[in-house]
């Protein structure tokens, strides 16, 4: 409960879908049961893995993606959908798919950076990635991931060591909290949102480390984690805000 009222606006990120270390299938129900009762559900980006994908090629991946987000957008007319992308599913093929899927789904919106939606801000979270982020620099960084391929098998063996041996648990390690934070208060204030625009929350992905309103500079930050083995996971009831000020969403930079 938030207020006394159900929360109405959820954020979910980081599923990584289709790659070994997700174990975002035994949360499916649970994203659906959500999406039931929800008037916004933002996907906040790296949903799917393109990279790391084990369904052979790039393609298969869309194609699979594409059938994931139809079966939970087209079952819940009535919840509007926001996908964020991510840099694991900055893909060129499934952003060509994604967005021409949304010419047919009038309760789904795609968008490559962020959302704004009053004093809450959805993100991914790979601004974080760098002290001086802005919008040039975030979209020269997301350039190579366009044409990025499925890793062949010695890299999937390489990389399934890598996560038998927990090395994705060191997130919190690689992105203190206090960092991450201010990293995305300054790439936020760059592009126009900083706190002086009435935003109040931050629903950011990416660095795998849950986080429950943590505050910093007179923002509230929010991270729901990574259904991967030994890190937490959750959907996040966001502070429903749909209701003031009206809506905007970001395009991206030119």
């Amino acid at each position: 409960m938030l207020n006394g009222m159900e929360p109405s606006t959820y954020f979910v990120s980081d599923l990584h879908m289709f790659s070994r270390r997700s174990q975002a299938a035994a949360h499916e129900q649970a994203i659906h049961a959500v999406a039931q009762r929800a008037r916004t559900f933002v996907l906040g980006g790296d949903i799917f893995d393109f990279r790391w994908s084990t369904l052979g090629s790039v393609e298969t991946t869309v194609r699979a993606s594409v059938d994931w987000v139809d079966r939970l957008v087209s079952r819940n007319p009535d919840c509007q959908f926001h996908f964020v992308a991510g840099n694991h599913d900055y893909n060129q093929r499934f952003l060509n798919a994604i967005n021409a899927y949304c010419q047919q789904a009038p309760n789904l919106q795609f968008h490559h950076y962020y959302l704004r939606l009053a004093g809450s801000i959805f993100l991914h979270g790979d601004a974080a990635d760098h002290p001086t982020m802005c919008a040039t620099r975030l979209q020269s960084n997301r350039q190579h991931w366009l044409k990025d391929e499925s890793r062949g098998p010695v890299k999937h063996l390489l990389y399934d060591l890598a996560v038998k041996a927990r090395l994705h648990q060191l997130a919190g390690v690689v992105h203190p909290k206090q960092k991450v934070a201010q990293r995305l208060t300054g790439y936020l204030d760059r592009i126009g949102h900083g706190p002086g625009t009435g935003l109040e929350h931050v629903y950011f992905g990416h660095t795998h480390q849950a986080m429950a309103g943590y505050q910093l500079g007179g923002l509230t930050f929010h991270n729901g984690g990574a259904p991967m083995a030994g890190l937490q996971f959750r959907i996040v009831e966001a502070q429903d805000s749909s209701e003031q000020n009206g809506t905007a969403t970001a395009k991206p930079p030119a």
